[in-house]
């Protein structure tokens, strides 16, 4: 008797994992499955996305998300397959002068330029630049258009001062040529500038004391998507929205100095934290899209390509996901609940 029940209790477990393998198998399916292309680590702004991934907010609004990986300069296209992209908003606009009907959807960042012009140990002032090698992800991106502002601002023209602009990859890889020797100088984000200036490479100027503006990092979508899928769309950006929330509190600091360390390639925590810092200092709280920081992008960018002057910047921004969470109140509560002063 005592056997036959111990069996009862036996096979009513099997049937209970069994049921909450199927349930879990049931809510794994009825996920909506999006692709999410990026470009990885090209500043700090970078750190959203994977906090988002990492943490299960995508997966709160029911969707499973997969993030790929396109390191290379005009690789992070939209497309059907991949139809989201979390990209710096120059590379939005380069692919909608192309053809790609695209929306931004949200501006992670401010603009304001946090990054540090970094040098070898032997180029101690800026004029020292003039003939040398800079390294950029691509062409008319985001990293080229901070390293064309900051050589602005030091009175140096790459045309006129012989500079060479050479496609390297994103930060980390930048960090790495300029290391190695292939390039003589790159802007780069303080984490890293920190962790090289300790090995007594010259920072020759630190944008964000120079008060410059740039290019804002973007969550963007296709239009075709945008219009089958407007309720995922919105899952996306309010899945976003709170990973800005938990990266900025307090409490979140040191998961998102773990992921800062991870995403730049860096080891040392004096230079995670000065990451930290950056991406601190130039998060927009509420990432409504900028047309006025959008249009000065579109300026810089046809000194490389005239053609971006065609494109009216007003036509490719949709901000009325982040105008819903904002008026309904969901943002202002999300910091609330994070502890988000």
């Amino acid at each position: 008797m005592k056997q036959t029940k111990k069996n009862s209790v036996s096979h009513l477990a099997v049937f209970v994992a069994l049921l909450w393998l199927l349930a879990s198998a049931e809510v794994a399916s009825a996920q909506i499955k999006v692709n999410i292309v990026h470009p990885g680590a090209v500043g700090a702004a970078a750190v959203p996305l994977p906090i988002a991934h990492e943490q299960g907010f995508f997966a709160k609004h029911g969707i499973q998300t997969k993030l790929v990986f396109r390191p290379g300069a005009g690789t992070a296209r939209l497309t059907e397959d991949d139809p989201f992209g979390y990209i710096g908003a120059p590379f939005a606009l380069q692919q909608a002068v192309r053809g790609t009907k695209l929306k931004i959807l949200a501006s992670v960042t401010t603009g304001r330029l946090s990054n540090h012009l970094v040098a070898r140990s032997d180029i101690r002032k800026p004029e020292e630049l003039r003939g040398k090698r800079f390294g950029v992800l691509g062409l008319g991106t985001g990293i080229w258009i901070n390293t064309v502002l900051a050589l602005e601002h030091l009175g140096l023209d790459p045309k006129r001062d012989n500079i060479s602009i050479l496609e390297v990859g994103n930060l980390p890889q930048m960090a790495q040529a300029l290391e190695a020797g292939r390039i003589d100088a790159a802007v780069l984000s303080p984490a890293q500038s920190s962790q090289l200036k300790q090995k007594d490479f010259t920072v020759l100027l630190d944008l964000y004391q120079a008060n410059l503006y740039g290019p804002q990092n973007a969550v963007a979508v296709t239009e075709s998507y945008l219009r089958q899928y407007p309720d995922v769309v919105e899952k996306v950006v309010a899945a976003m929205v709170e990973s800005l929330a938990f990266s900025l509190s307090p409490k979140n600091k040191s998961t998102v100095l773990k992921t800062i360390m991870k995403e730049f390639n860096i080891s040392e925590p004096a230079a995670a934290e000065e990451g930290f810092q950056q991406f601190f200092h130039t998060v927009n709280r509420k990432p409504y899209p900028t047309v006025d920081r959008l249009k000065n992008m579109q300026r810089v960018m046809a000194l490389h390509d005239p053609e971006m002057l065609k494109l009216k910047v007003e036509d490719v921004i949709e901000d009325r996901f982040v105008r819903k969470l904002d008026e309904s109140g969901v943002i202002d509560r999300l910091y609330s609940t994070y502890g988000v002063k």
